[in-house]
């Protein structure tokens, strides 16, 4: 399957498949910018333009559920140590969900990891996010890389 860089596909899409897209595409200006002096982590609200903040829920890699402060905070405090990126693979729009494939990449204190990951945005009748859930394909992943979880309840 060719995979392509979101930018390169973006204007193809429209609905909630480009929302989707805008969101990722805003997290990674965002991861980006996160490693600058001086910038203000109250930036993460930019996020939160895509989302319904008061009943978002995000599911993640570990089932680790997370409101919008939580995810918030676990973006402000992962971001600054982790470099990422993705290339996209396939989307695809039914109704009020939209599932979006990629290839993502990390690197977080040297260590490189490449995930499959299928991503599924619920939307509300406003267009806004209120619920993601992260689905992983990967290798068992290297223990440096969970360090970010640290403060994260993954017990379901």
């Amino acid at each position: 399957m060719k995979m392509y860089e979101i930018a390169d596909i973006i204007d193809g899409y429209r609905g909630l498949s480009r929302k989707a897209l805008e969101y990722g595409e805003t997290t990674k200006a965002l991861v980006d910018a996160s490693k600058q002096t001086g910038f203000d982590a109250s930036r993460w609200d930019e996020i939160a333009a895509f989302l319904d903040p008061e009943s978002f829920e995000r599911v993640g890699n570990f089932k680790e559920v997370m409101d919008w402060p939580s995810y918030r905070d676990f973006l402000a405090g992962w971001a600054p140590t982790a470099e990422w990126e993705c290339s996209f693979k396939r989307v695809t729009e039914k109704g009020n969900l939209v599932l979006l494939e990629l290839e993502e990449r990390t690197t977080m204190g040297g260590v490189q990891n490449a995930v499959n990951s299928l991503s599924v945005y619920a939307f509300d009748q406003d267009g806004k996010i209120r619920h993601l859930d992260i689905y992983l394909q990967m290798p068992l992943p290297d223990p440096a890389m969970l360090a970010s979880y640290a403060d994260v309840d993954i017990s379901g």
